[in-house]
């Protein structure tokens, strides 16, 4: 996450306290994350929220979060209420530097589609609560776009800035991103490396409907957040 005064990445401890004030305002709204979203209701399985994207047009990311019906979450994510899918558009994917906007070390595996108009970064899982619980990662059939490789992904979600009129949702995927980077790093080296073994079927690996999740990390919010305070330097 970009500081956008300094340019610079947020510090882990701001992100922190960030969050936490998120968290807290909600608290005392007696809110929930997702009840602006969801317009007071629950998520519809499979339905977009909001319909078409949430899109920061000055950016280029936009998100949506939906929900799989029960018997399609994997066992260890249960405790699902559903999840969001981030996306570079075009426009961000723009910015990248020179050495990251060349064919990336994917282009080789069949069915890399250059001309999509987005590029799939990372879901978000949230708990009934509305904490995030877990990272994941997906083929690109599984949302009809493409993907750029570890590098350049983490290079983007670095520089991820969300300003798409849904503030706590925005507030919310920058500062995990920036809190789990370490986490979210290696979630994409492993996506990656899950490919690169892979030996491609008819259409190419990325239309391989056999692979679906190609990685996952499971978070503690709670004892990042802790971890992250208690290393924060003293004001003054």
């Amino acid at each position: 996450m970009i500081d956008v005064e300094t340019g610079l990445p947020t510090p882990p401890a701001e992100a922190a306290v960030r969050l936490i004030s998120c968290y807290q305002r909600l608290a005392e709204q007696g809110e929930h994350l997702l009840q602006g979203l969801l317009a007071g209701g629950g998520p519809r399985q499979w339905q977009h929220w909001p319909i078409d994207d949430a899109i920061d047009e000055s950016s280029g990311y936009q998100w949506f979060y939906h929900s799989h019906a029960p018997e399609d979450r994997q066992e260890a994510n249960t405790a699902e209420h559903g999840h969001f899918h981030l996306f570079a558009r075009t426009s961000a994917c723009r910015a990248l530097p020179p050495h990251l906007r060349r064919a990336d070390r994917l282009r080789p595996l069949a069915g890399y589609d250059a001309s999509a108009s987005t590029r799939h970064l990372l879901c978000v899982s949230l708990d009934a609560k509305g904490l995030p619980i877990e990272f994941f990662t997906v083929n690109s059939w599984v949302t009809g776009d493409a993907m750029l490789d570890a590098e350049a992904t983490w290079w983007l979600l670095d520089h991820l800035r969300l300003a798409t009129g849904h503030p706590e949702i925005d507030t919310l995927l920058e500062c995990a991103v920036s809190l789990c980077a370490p986490q979210v790093r290696a979630l994409l080296i492993a996506r990656d490396e899950v490919l690169l073994r892979t030996v491609p079927v008819d259409g190419g690996i990325f239309a391989d409907r056999s692979l679906e999740v190609l990685s996952s990390q499971s978070i503690g919010i709670d004892q990042i957040l802790a971890s992250v305070l208690a290393q924060a330097p003293s004001p003054g």
